[in-house]
């Protein structure tokens, strides 16, 4: 904003880190309202625009400056609001300056300098009085100065913009971070420090600086700098920020403006180191992650994880903190004082360093540990070091990984968190141990009325069970619809008394059968284990994943047997086995037929996750689950550990699913997964088609090629694809199309799933439509 005493050049800079633009003006009276088609005021770039952004496709709005030419719109300000504003707010510029009122008119935001304003601009030059550098949020950006006294200060999660838990200060001469006891603004002890001040002004830091040539460091008073991270991507064509994000690390980003470098943000360099480990905070706050949580971090990237037992509290944010599966105290009515009820459970490298309220030992073994927690009513895990124990009880706070054995107390009848209800003391009252409750009570209050009501229950049971016997082959589910129910009998004169066998997986066997079924004569059917959980599981996840679904790369499953003990599904036969065979055998398949078995695949799994009503994801993709049928057409089979999302769900908790050297990295990081775990079994198997050669290949001598994903990165670094498929001179003469395959590959198996791409643009990708930039 300019003074109408100046000369009346630009007086709202609402973009002044934008110096070799020219301004565009925004006269007196102009307004914006918070409409679901975000009106915005754009610089003359076109790179920025202010105005109101959406959140979540919800009714409220963030009056913001975001980057309007990337497809998330990066927001880098927001206004200072306590929280985000309805549809129908409004922003009016006015000769008093910026005035935000909500949609009943009143005021809940203003930028007013103390002169009259003529108009504002997205700021090129010039003299003015008010601008949105001087009021940063989270992000700097390049151009921009933080001066003595400055701060940034986190969002509260991914998509909260709410202030956070932590806080950037520039003060005395050193940059520091701050966690603080949010929703308050007290703060907790540093985590970081840069060291630059000192009481010699002239060696003391007096600036924080992010310069044009995308350098950020601290500037002395002499002159010298201290650079908070080595500048390794000094790139005109890609655009930066920095920015203290919710789990309390300032990194900075870079995200290539052309489709030759990564088209992401990227992190570039990051304060602290690790800040799992460098979040020292004495007994108090919860530490990097929520409370009864625990945090890993692999360079920039940090993550949170539940321990055995625990849930988290909100399933779309794993910064939340958990909570137990089951009362954890000494009451009487829970029974947890009844070592019986519980057992150990194991995880190395662990420990909650606060919290401890007994210490053991020395102890000569881990098991004098684990019984001294189990013994002990409120002890929720034991840390053994080799010589000592240590007893923690709730809440846990500061989890990361050490060097120390943690043996977490599990109920055996635990019952997992989405059938309870969280109480005023935040943990969960589980409505199964009220049931347990009140039963108990019921039974113990009288022998005679035990004795009736166990007969009552005893015939509603009976009467049930008659029922659904009767009803079994009759009653379908919604999922099922499309399904034939076959008679046991059916299946076993159609398998001529389950005679031929065709393979035999974890839960049960695959045998050859004929039967007549529209124009279909020969069948696989699937015979689970009727003595196995895992089977029952497995029946439930095949009928409920693939019965609605069709497509000609998915092999279409035809009906199922659920009669009594038994549990059979029954899938139209491929009579070329799996790609296994076709893959590994000799003589090596043709180049081309491999292409066509891969798009093949990959469009099978774009079906699964992105066209059917609730996405699918498969959990076990691997060349023995891929059938080959009549017309060489891949066909991918074997749902039995696939996971359905519900609506409008994004990821999922489970546990770890699927096949050795093809389980994405995240299942083992006890995080809720997506469909990118697909993506990053569809990876490695790409590479396998791609190479004819397993995964992992004990034949080989040397280390480097026996693990296939690493020996294609390296081959594709030190630019030897062709290596990749030796004496193949259809794939060599097609060396193009190899080269963009290995690099999809390549990012299909990132191990931040955030970096993988959907398998709709891995499609794109192998077919040449996009070009694939140089994966890291």
């Amino acid at each position: 904003m300019v003074s109408s005493a100046i000369h009346p050049l630009f007086f709202l800079s609402l973009l002044a880190f934008l110096p070799l633009f020219a301004a565009s003006n925004v006269t007196l009276g102009s307004s914006l309202s918070a409409t679901a088609d975000n009106p915005s005021w754009v610089s003359p770039s076109g790179d920025f625009a202010f105005g109101f952004r959406q959140l979540n496709n919800t009714n409220t709005f963030l009056l913001a400056i975001w980057y309007a030419q990337l497809p998330d719109q990066t927001i880098v300000w927001h206004a200072n609001t306590t929280s985000p504003v309805q549809t129908g707010s409004n922003i009016k510029l006015t000769a008093n300056g910026l005035t935000l009122n909500d949609p009943n008119g009143l005021t809940i935001w203003t930028a007013q300098p103390n002169t009259t304003v003529n108009y504002g601009a997205m700021l090129d030059t010039g003299v003015y009085v008010w601008q949105s550098f001087d009021y940063p949020t989270d992000t700097i950006l390049p151009t921009q100065i933080l001066p003595l006294g400055g701060m940034l200060y986190s969002k509260l999660s991914q998509t909260n913009y709410t202030k956070g838990r932590f806080e950037l200060h520039f003060m005395n001469g050193s940059l520091q971070l701050n966690p603080v006891a949010w929703p308050t603004e007290n703060k907790y002890d540093l985590y970081y420090n840069s060291q630059t001040a000192n009481s010699n002004s002239s060696l003391s830091g007096y600036q924080l600086v992010f310069n044009q040539s995308t350098d950020i460091y601290i500037l002395f008073g002499n002159g010298s700098t201290f650079k908070l991270w080595p500048n390794n991507f000094p790139n005109s064509d890609n655009y930066y920020r920095a920015t203290l994000d919710f789990d309390g690390v300032f990194r900075g980003y870079a995200y290539a403006t052309t489709s030759a470098g990564i088209q992401s943000w990227s992190p570039v360099g990051h304060i602290p180191e690790n800040i799992c480990s460098d979040l020292r905070v004495s007994f108090l706050g919860s530490g990097a992650c929520g409370y009864n949580s625990y945090c890993t971090a692999n360079g920039a990237a940090t993550s949170c994880h539940c321990p055995p037992g625990f849930s988290l509290i909100d399933p779309n944010n794993e910064y939340g903190g958990c909570a137990p599966d089951f009362p954890q105290d000494c009451g009487v009515d829970n029974g947890t004082s009844n070592p019986e009820d519980y057992y150990m459970t194991q995880v190395r490298d662990l420990n909650f360093p606060n919290g401890d309220y007994d210490m053991l030992g020395p102890y000569n073994n881990q098991t004098q540990c684990e019984q001294a927690c189990m013994q002990d009513c409120n002890c929720v895990v034991a840390i053994f070091n080799g010589e000592f124990c240590w007893k923690k009880r709730l809440p846990l706070s500061n989890g990361r990984q050490e060097t120390a054995l943690a043996f977490f107390k599990v109920r055996k009848d635990s019952v997992a968190t989405s059938t309870c209800k969280k109480d005023e003391n935040v943990f969960p009252t589980c409505e199964k141990d009220k049931k347990v409750f009140w039963l108990s009570f019921l039974f113990g209050s009288s022998g005679l009325f035990n004795i009736l009501l166990l007969g009552v229950i005893s015939l509603t049971f009976f009467s049930r069970h008659q029922r659904k016997s009767r009803n079994t082959i009759r009653n379908t589910s919604v999922f099922e619809a499309n399904l034939h129910v076959f008679t046991f009998e059916e299946l076993k004169i159609a398998t001529d008394g389950f005679k031929e066998e065709l393979g035999r997986g974890s839960f049960g066997v695959v045998y050859k059968g004929a039967i007549k079924y529209g124009s279909k004569t020969q069948v696989a059917v699937k015979k689970l284990d009727k003595l196995s959980q895992g089977g029952e599981r497995e029946f439930k996840a095949e009928v409920t994943a693939i019965g609605k679904t069709h497509h000609k790369n998915l092999v279409q499953l035809l009906g199922y047997c659920n009669e009594g003990p038994h549990r059979l599904l029954v899938y139209e036969f491929m009579s070329n086995g799996s790609i296994a065979n076709f893959l590994f055998g000799i003589p090596r398949p043709d180049w081309f037929q491999r292409v066509q078995v891969a798009l093949g695949i990959a469009r099978g799994l774009a079906y699964l996750h992105e066209e059917c009503s609730t996405p699918i994801i498969h959990c076990d993709i691997k060349p023995q689950n891929i059938l080959i049928d009549d017309l060489f057409i891949p066909r991918i089979s074997d749902f039995g550990l696939a996971k359905s999302l519900l609506y409008n769900q994004t990821r999922t908790h489970t546990g770890i699913r699927g096949t050795r050297g093809y389980v994405a990295p995240e299942w083992f990081k006890n995080v809720p997964v997506t469909v990118k775990v697909d993506v990053y079994s569809f990876g490695v198997m790409l590479l396998e088609i791609i190479c004819c050669r397993k995964s992992v290949a004990q034949e080989f001598e040397d280390e480097e090629r026996a693990i296939l994903v690493d020996w294609a990165y390296d081959c594709f670094k030190e630019g030897s694809i062709d290596a990749l498929v030796d004496n193949d001179d259809a794939a060599i003469n097609d060396i193009e199309t190899l080269r963009r395959w290995v690099m999809t590959a390549i990012w299909c198996i990132q191990e931040d799933p955030l970096r993988r791409p959907t398998m709709s643009m891995v499609i794109q990708m192998l077919e040449g439509y996009v070009e694939v930039p140089i994966p890291s």
